[in-house]
């Protein structure tokens, strides 16, 4: 059998590792399924219900493993359903190769049917993008894309027309100079040396050694550098903030950390920021600088190994371009220990407060059902080793300050894009590449809703996810954004009749209940997590529980009080709701 461009593809991503691809067939990539199935043996094919979906899915592999995610759809259509999964992984800096097909050469620019210029649309998300001519451009056209992904931490994408794809694989069509490819070697991938210069660290050393009152802010770059983190910590009597993808950074019930900042954030971290003269950043990006101290008034010394991230956010005094976990082995050793503990105990008294405040809320006798009291029943059911998997919305404020992090847990979502859908995708996703793990989805309605044909790809592979679905029938963040910004509430309640999503995940062949009684709950849960099948639970909770920011500005309650008294509907459940939570909280105080 004539060996194709197809098949040199897909083994040379077999060469570099890749043993999973998930996509949906098409008629632009049948010569690159083709190429699967006679490497069926070293790459398996996860077929998925929507593009999207396998781009989420890449998405999560590369976050969970650090190893590069592949994601494959057809021309036109297909390509462009990929485009958001791979936004998510650009913006979070995972490494994905996103294969996708094209019509025959000869008729490209003729306006021929389902004709899109993939790498036109790619050419923002792609950091390596190319359209393949000639079968000898194969493999090393992939070596590059891969080492693109890798040391741009982005996306990749390769896109190759229906004649190329089943060309024999030696064929040239065209003379040239020089060979395309070298001999055909093992693939290797290096990172760059990820260690400061010694001047440098002496600049970071004399900074910190002169400061008073300091805040550590973790992102995910730090991931893996928890008891370093904690070192430097105890070393400076300085808290530590978590941004929400570097919520697995250190454990929740660390005494060094405040928690998470922003609108998710605690109180205790938007305290700290305004209460701090030096400011340690490690291995983020955080966006939200209307949270961060005012530029100019603390040091600010920044540790990331992107150059070009150095000082984005805050003028940076000393910038320490490197790995964090690798730098901050290099600091400490020149580190003085602050003997003042005053600042780092004033706070680790503020969280145990938060804490305390946070429980309170976790009422389970609530009814409707607090989305608090669920997130509390999975953070309390979950394995210590589990993985959660967040979507975006008021879901996330939930898991934020209600899961915590211990053991060997992790915790992901889609960081700066923010977007609906993945929680569902990426649990598959991670469940295929950990399969002796316990993996949750934590989705609300809204974005369940969009992917959720994924549940049936979960049933036909038999995977022990668990997707639980809190469900206020909204779209929760949204309406009380609308509430913040002083506008009536409009658009966001989905109304009657309600979908029955249990009666979905059942149809599908997996365990599926819809929980409406706080009493059952914790049992339903708990038979969800043992089902040996996907499970899906679906709990209609409080629709009208607002995900208060962790400390509330003058501008934000008067906007919030001028939409509640003009236009709110709800206005009567609301404030019961927000009497009942501070009901609560008063009692935890007592």
């Amino acid at each position: 059998m004539e060996t194709t461009t197809s098949q040199v593809l897909i083994s040379r991503l077999a060469d570099w590792g890749v043993d999973t691809v998930f996509g949906l067939p098409g008629d632009g990539i049948n010569g690159l399924m083709e190429g699967l199935r006679r490497n069926a043996d070293r790459v398996r094919f996860v077929l998925v219900h929507h593009e999207e979906a396998a781009a989420f899915m890449a998405s999560a592999h590369a976050k969970a493993t650090g190893k590069i995610g592949v994601c494959l759809a057809t021309s036109g259509p297909g390509g462009i359903h990929l485009a958001n999964g791979l936004y998510d992984a650009a913006l979070d800096h995972a490494p994905v190769l996103a294969i996708t097909g094209m019509q025959e050469t000869s008729v490209l620019g003729t306006g021929y049917q389902q004709e899109v210029d993939l790498t036109k649309l790619y050419a923002d998300v792609a950091v390596y993008n190319q359209l393949v001519v000639n079968p000898q451009q194969l493999p090393g056209l992939v070596d590059l894309a891969i080492r693109h992904a890798y040391a741009g931490r982005g996306v990749a994408h390769l896109c190759v027309p229906n004649d190329i794809q089943v060309a024999a694989a030696g064929e040239d069509p065209y003379q040239h100079v020089a060979p395309a490819n070298p001999p055909h070697t093992a693939p290797i991938y290096l990172d760059p040396p990820v260690r400061p210069r010694d001047e440098d660290l002496d600049r970071a050393v004399h900074l910190l050694d002169g400061a008073g009152r300091t805040a550590i802010l973790a992102g995910v770059g730090a991931r893996g550098a928890g008891t370093l983190v904690e070192v430097l910590a105890e070393t400076l009597g300085a808290p530590v903030v978590k941004t929400l993808p570097g919520k697995m950074v250190l454990p929740d019930d660390s005494p060094y950390t405040t928690g998470g900042l922003g609108l998710l954030g605690t109180a205790p971290s938007e305290e700290l920021m305004g209460d701090i003269d030096t400011l340690v950043m490690l291995g983020t990006n955080f966006p939200y600088t209307k949270h961060l101290p005012e530029p100019g008034k603390v040091k600010v010394l920044q540790i990331d190994l992107e150059p070009a991230r150095v000082g984005t956010r805050l003028p940076t005094d000393v910038p320490l371009v490197g790995d964090v976990a690798a730098t901050l082995e290099a600091l400490l050793p020149r580190l003085r220990r602050h003997a003042d503990r005053g600042h780092l105990e004033k706070y680790q008294a503020a969280m145990r407060d938060w804490r305390a405040k946070m429980t309170a809320l976790q009422d389970p006798d609530r009814d409707p059902i607090a989305p608090q009291y669920l997130a509390a029943c999975i953070d309390g059911l979950a394995s210590d080793d589990a993985v959660l998997c967040c979507d975006s919305g008021t879901i996330a404020t939930w898991a934020a300050r209600h899961f915590t992090i211990r053991g060997e847990r992790e915790f992901y979502l889609s960081g700066n894009l923010a977007t609906m859908a993945p929680g569902l995708p990426y649990a598959i996703a991670i469940q295929h590449a950990f399969p002796h793990r316990q993996v949750i989805a934590l989705q609300g309605d809204g974005g369940f809703a969009m992917l959720m044909a994924e549940f049936s790809t979960a049933c036909r592979y038999q995977l022990p996810i668990t997707v639980v679905i809190n469900n206020n029938n909204s779209l929760g963040q949204i309406l009380w954004e609308q509430m913040v910004l002083g506008y009536p509430e409009h658009g966001v309640r989905f109304g009657e009749p309600q979908p029955d999503y249990a009666a979905w995940a059942r149809a599908s062949g997996g365990f599926g209940a819809r929980i409406t009684a706080p009493g059952d709950l914790r049992q339903a849960l708990a038979e969800a997590l043992a089902h040996p099948g996907p499970a899906l639970l679906d709990v209609a909770v409080d629709p009208n529980e607002p995900p208060m920011p962790g400390k509330v500005n003058y501008q934000q309650a008067k906007k919030f009080a001028t939409a509640f008294l003009h236009g709110q509907p709800h206005r009567a459940a609301i404030a019961t709701t927000l009497f009942k939570d501070k009901i609560a909280q008063l009692r935890g105080d007592s």
